[in-house]
């Protein structure tokens, strides 16, 4: 067939799965045949804004996937016809899922100009099965916000939200030899997920977080501000809520620091003086400019299980129920969807 199903944006929450031509790969590229795609965060956002501004139009959505090579040009190397791989989307200039023009959620998808950039087009371990393929994406941007957060063999961690870039940053930070890593969030489902990922919990209504995580990271008092802090060393901003970033910037001791992975859409204010007297180093993180391979270490490792994290699987025929579930976020976490189906 010379045609196939994606899914793009028409509008705000306008959503098709519309009959467009399979594409063809060139000498350069790799044509893969996608068999998970999960739904993201940022998935959600882009339906809601009826796609990114300033992008082409329909967009064309997914991202987070791996599949097995169809086909790979005369000029490619590193992966043939019948290698299992993870795509990184933004590698080689490629976009998908953001630029547009091309998106994972379709059974098969081009990988352009995979010569010159064989970076972004890796072998899965033979560990690794499509279910988990799927997840060194997320899991990637976790992993960014550990390596943003410094965080290694002793680190106290907190991590704020209990969705799925918060849970892989949380893991993240555990398997790089963080001490304690406390999840916080208000849903009790999903902090029973962190809890069968072997993470600490803290639910956000019940009592005093500060008190809590004296109890568990010990306490510091700082010579410049007044009062016992948590002696957590980082703090992971994961739900994209101003209020939680400004109770991060409170509650941590000087020298802290607090990494933002969340999507904050709005203004955020800023306490200079609790900046400037603490000593506060806040920085942020966004995609995964080195993770992959590290992050497919990982998961092959055996030394975590992150299955716990998958809620749900759809087929692509069914995607509208797919992302109704994923908005759903107090019953979903990572919605995979079959792009063979």
């Amino acid at each position: 067939m010379n045609t196939m199903p994606l899914v793009r944006i028409h509008g705000p929450d306008d959503l098709r799965i519309d009959t467009v031509e399979r594409p063809v790969p060139g000498p350069d590229d790799v044509l893969v045949r996608v068999e998970r795609c999960g739904i993201c965060g940022s998935d959600l956002s882009y339906a809601k804004l009826g796609g990114i501004p300033g992008a082409a139009r329909p967009f064309a959505l997914g991202h987070e996937f791996c599949g097995v090579v169809a086909e790979a040009g005369a000029n490619v190397t590193h992966v043939r016809a019948g290698d299992r791989v993870v795509v990184n989307p933004e590698a080689g200039g490629n976009g998908i899922g953001s630029s547009g023009l091309a998106g994972a959620f379709a059974p098969w998808i081009v990988y352009r100009d995979a010569a010159a950039h064989p970076e972004g087009l890796l072998r899965l371990p033979p560990q690794l099965d499509f279910d988990l393929g799927a997840l060194v994406e997320p899991f990637s941007v976790g992993m960014h916000a550990v390596n943003q957060g410094q965080i290694g063999a002793g680190t106290k961690v907190v991590v704020f939200g209990a969705g799925p870039v918060g849970l892989a940053a949380a893991v993240g930070a555990r398997y790089q030899g963080a001490n304690d890593v406390i999840v916080v969030d208000l849903s009790e489902p999903r902090l029973a997920v962190a809890r069968q990922l072997g993470l600490g919990t803290f639910r956000a209504d019940a009592g005093e977080l500060k008190d809590f995580l004296i109890e568990r990271h010990g306490g510091a008092m700082p010579d410049t501000a007044p009062g016992t802090f948590p002696a957590t060393d980082v703090f992971i901003e994961a739900t994209g809520v101003g209020a939680v970033f400004q109770q991060a910037c409170d509650l941590a001791r000087k020298g802290a620091r607090i990494v933002v992975v969340g999507v904050h859409f709005a203004p955020v204010e800023l306490n200079m003086i609790n900046l400037l007297v603490k000593e506060l180093v806040i920085t942020a993180a966004i995609q995964y400019p080195v993770e992959f391979p590290a992050v497919m270490d990982m998961l092959a490792s055996g030394a975590v299980d992150v299955r716990p994290l998958i809620s749900h699987h759809f087929p692509l025929s069914r995607f509208d129920e797919a992302f109704v579930q994923a908005r759903r976020q107090g019953e979903a976490l990572k919605v995979l969807v079959d792009c063979q189906h």
